[in-house]
Parts: C-alpha cells; sequence; structure tokens
C-alpha cells in the first residue's frame, strides 16, 4: 500500500472512501468532520441523534455520499473518549477504519490526522501512527495459501488542512512506514513455519537483509562456537539434525564511537520441542514462534539503519532448534558456557536461557554496552502478566525506565519485575554453579537471575515476551499470528541513545 501526505479539505478529496472522526459524547461534529457532515445535509449530526454513531472507541460507520463529495463514501470512526486520548488509538482507529474499508472491496482511502486537533496530539506523531496502524493493521500472512487473495487498498492519503504542517507530517510518515515494515518483517519470520525457517535459512535471510539495509553480517558455524566455548548453545543444539548459527549483524552510526554500542540479544529457536522434557501436543504448535525475540532484533536492525541513527549497534541472534533427538541433552547434564560457568540441566525445556547466556557472553566479548535481551523464555511471565504486559528485568533501573517509555510511546507495553537477591538461591545448584530452572514459583524471575550470571555488572535489561508475542485473534493493528512484539520499543530505545 502505497502511503501519502497531502494538503487540503478532507471533503474535496476524490477517493473510494474518506477517513473522519469523532469523540464520544463530545457533542455535535467539528473540525473536519463538521465540514463533511455539512455537506452530507447534517446526516452524521442526525445518526449521533440517533444513537446510531456514537464515537465509541473503534466504532466504524460508513455512510454513502451519492454525489454529494467527490469521494463515494465517508467513514466516521470513533476516537472513544476524550480525556485520557493517547497516540496508540490513533493507530487502532485507522487498522479498525482500514480493515472495514478493505472488506468491502476499496482501494483508494483519503483520512485527516485524527487527534492532531482536539486530542492534542502533535500532526508529526499522528502521521508516524496512522502510518504504523495502517501497515501493521493490514498485513495479513498468506504467503502458503493458494486461495485468490481478495482486493486490497492501494492507496492512503493523509490530509493536512494547514499546509504549514506538510513537512513534519512528511517526517513523520516515513519514519512510521519505516517501522511498520520493520515490524511486519518480524511477523513475517516468527510466522514461517519451521521446515522453512530452519537457523540455516534464517542466516541467508539475515545476509539479504544486510546487503540491503547497508548492515554488516557475520555468520558463526558450529565449528566457530565450539573453539569459542560456547557448550550451552551447541548442548541445546545438539539434538537437533539442523546445524545452529550465531547470527550477528552491525551497523555503524558513529564512527569516532561517542555514543554508546548498543548491544540487542534475541533468542532465536525455530523450533522448540521441549527436548526430552517434551512438550504436550496442545502447546507444540505455536513453537515455531520460539524465535520472536531473535525476529524482533533482526528487524529492528534495519530500521536502525535506514533511519540513519548516529550510534552503533550490534544484534546477536543464537539461532538453533530445540528437538529430542539421539544427541539430545538429557536431564542432569552439565554444560559449560562460554564464561567458564557450569549449568546443570534439569529441565530441556529451559533452553532460551542456554542459548542466551552464550549470546551475552559474545555481546561482552565484543564490548556492547548497555545490553538488551528479547525472548519468549518462560510461561511463567506470560501467567503473571498475561497478553497485554511483556517482563522488564534488569540491573540498571535508569534503562529499565529509558526502556519502559520507548515502549509506551510504540503502543508495547512492559512491566518492571523485581530482581530481588533472594531469588538467586533458587537456582543454585549441588554439583554446578547453577541449575537452568528454579521451580514453578516465581520462574520469570529466577530466569531473568540465571541470565543475570552472564552479563555481570554490564547495564542490561531483558524482556520476557512469551505471553504477548503472539496474537490469537485480529485486534485494531495486530492481527491474529505473530505480533512482532518489541521492535517499535527497540527502535525507539535506540533512537533515544542516539539524542543523548
Amino acid at each position: 500500500m502505497e502511503i501519502n501526505v497531502q494538503a487540503g479539505d478532507i471533503s474535496g478529496v476524490r477517493a473510494d472512501a474518506i477517513i473522519v472522526s469523532l469523540f464520544e459524547g463530545a457533542g455535535p461534529p467539528s473540525g473536519a468532520t463538521k465540514v463533511v457532515d455539512d455537506a452530507l445535509d447534517g446526516l452524521i449530526t442526525r445518526l449521533i441523534q440517533a444513537r446510531e454513531i456514537t464515537g465509541e472507541l473503534y466504532q466504524v460507520t460508513v455512510l454513502h455520499t451519492f454525489g454529494r463529495l467527490p469521494a463515494d463514501r465517508v467513514t466516521v470512526v470513533g476516537l472513544g473518549k476524550q480525556e485520557g486520548f493517547v497516540l496508540d488509538r490513533v493507530r487502532g482507529v485507522i487498522a479498525e477504519a482500514l480493515r472495514a474499508l478493505q472488506k468491502m472491496g476499496l482501494q483508494r482511502v483519503a483520512s485527516v490526522l485524527h487527534g492532531a486537533g482536539q486530542g492534542g496530539l502533535h500532526p508529526e506523531a499522528v502521521a508516524q501512527a496512522l502510518a504504523e496502524g495502517a501497515l501493521l493493521g493490514l498485513y495479513a500472512f498468506d504467503k502458503y495459501s493458494t486461495k485468490k487473495p481478495e482486493p486490497q487498498i492501494q492507496e492512503l492519503s493523509l490530509v493536512a488542512f494547514d499546509p504549514a504542517v506538510l513537512e513534519p507530517v512528511s517526517r513523520g510518515l516515513s519514519r512510521g512506514k519505516v517501522m511498520a515494515q520493520a515490524t511486519n518483517l518480524a511477523r513475517d519470520l516468527i510466522n514461517e513455519p519451521a521446515n522453512y525457517l530452519t537457523p540455516s535459512e534464517w542466516a541467508r535471510q539475515a545476509e539479504r537483509l544486510a546487503q540491503a539495509d547497508g548492515l554488516e553480517c557475520q555468520v558463526l558455524d558450529q565449528e566457530q562456537m565450539h573453539e569459542m566455548g560456547m557448550g550451552a548453545l551447541l548442548g541445546v543444539a545438539q539434538g537437533s539434525a539442523q546445524p545452529p548459527k550465531l547470527i550477528v549483524l552491525r551497523y555503524r552510526g558513529d564512527e569516532r564511537g561517542r555514543k554508546p554500542a548498543l548491544g540487542l540479544v534475541g533468542k532465536g529457536i525455530t523450533f522448540d520441542s521441549g527436548g526430552l522434557s517434551l512438550k504436550p501436543r496442545e502447546a507444540m504448535d505455536a513453537m515455531k514462534g520460539d524465535m520472536a525475540g531473535g525476529a524482533a532484533v533482526m528487524a529492528a536492525m534495519g530500521a536502525i539503519a535506514q533511519l540513519q541513527l548516529p550510534l552503533n549497534v550490534t544484534a546477536i541472534v543464537p539461532a538453533t532448534e530445540n528437538m529430542p533427538g539421539g544427541r539430545a541433552l538429557k536431564l542432569g547434564d552439565i554444560l559449560r558456557a562460554m564464561s567458564g560457568k557450569t549449568i546443570e540441566i534439569l529441565s530441556t525445556d529451559a533452553e532460551g536461557r542456554l542459548v542466551l547466556a552464550d549470546a551475552l557472553c559474545y555481546a561482552r566479548k565484543l564490548g556492547l554496552s548497555p545490553l538488551v535481551d528479547v525472548a519468549t523464555l518462560t510461561g511463567a511471565c506470560s501467567i503473571a502478566l498475561g497478553p497485554v504486559y511483556a517482563g522488564a528485568f534488569g540491573n540498571n533501573q535508569e534503562l529499565i525506565d529509558r526502556l519502559l517509555k520507548a515502549g509506551e510511546e510504540a503502543g508495547e507495553h512492559f512491566w518492571a519485575m523485581p530482581m530481588h537477591p533472594d531469588y538467586k538461591e533458587l537456582i543454585k545448584s549441588d554439583v554446578a554453579d547453577m541449575k537452568n530452572v528454579g521451580g514453578r514459583a516465581g520462574g520469570a524471575i529466577t530466569a531473568a537471575h540465571f541470565l543475570a550470571n552472564f552479563v555481570d555488572d554490564t547495564p542490561w535489561v531483558h524482556l520476557d515476551i512469551a505471553g504477548s508475542s503472539f496474537s490469537d485473534k485480529d485486534k485494531t493493528y495486530n492481527p491474529k499470528g505473530g505480533r512482532g512484539m518489541a521492535v517499535r520499543t527497540l527502535i525507539n530505545l535506540a533512537r533515544s541513545l542516539a539524542d543523548d
């Protein structure tokens, strides 16, 4: 879909449909909605009085103009209550409206900048949110379907009444497109079946991304990992016929090194059977998405390069399957990580922290700081926070706060979780430096403490996105399937660090 910006009055735009909006309980139409209402001889006002249009959040009403406007249809979308109106609603509003119009087979649509007037939001931020909501909301993974695709919306025009805001609106649109396309790339990776997205294929896709966006790409193979002593990652990989890959992407936007060398680490389990601690059948079909953290950091890297941010960033993705083959890890085995620390294996289904351990060690070897890792790590975090919030754990409050703010700006929600030192006792081992699980109680926290053993005093945040990485139904700008959780948060974090 092409998205463009134009100045003018929305009522004069020729399109299959134009989109205006209304706050709930705000009274008669105002602004652009009033102009359109007047052209329709007060039809919107009459429908408000009849309670058929209420302005309730995400309510979509499509009206035919019958030649009274250049556009064939007017779409009135509800913004909800004006109090507490936030930017994330803009994403949801445009997504819901466009999905409704696409189902009608329409192709050319124009929209006002919802919330840039009465909502008090800056036009640049609104344009970015509209671009994100449009591209994210109309995303579909139909690569393997042989059905004839439905007609798609081809063009969205963002109409600014004031020509003076065209420049900031264009900036916001450009940034929003980059961030949404990065998120959709992550979604594509997450939704791919595991028989296609093997570690080797993922490495090839990383190389293509690097070539397209001007990144450096290095792929370490099994022998190189062995030479570096990555016993934790290799221990997970040994049960699979697919060879593991350590994918490293580098962006150099600050050649003088004046800004932090940000390190992004993403869990890359392309299929997680649980190993010998086999998952139940009902839980296993979604395990092609156990690499959502790796997809997030890889996709974010492409966007960071496209935005030409003035800082250095390196992403590391330990990619492997976790399978119950004849050489698979056994309970009671002891692995030695790259740092030299030893790990007693009490569950082969707690494999994500093992591959992250070596990846974090490698990040520290490269001198990266601060570090952020992203992982669908624990069912415990999903139980604790459900599908809306992801857990944020770390050793540096300033970095945690910065990341939480980056997430709120992206409409991605993270909750700071405790890292009390008493939880360390739960992963103490009698025969090794630590156990890879600490029991059911506080499972997400003990997993974070496990990872903390491999970052020492490097500023670090761990994001457990297990509960929020997947949507089980279409909801605003998150269609069913992989969400691409944390991609836009990581981009916002990089922007924040670049602005320091």
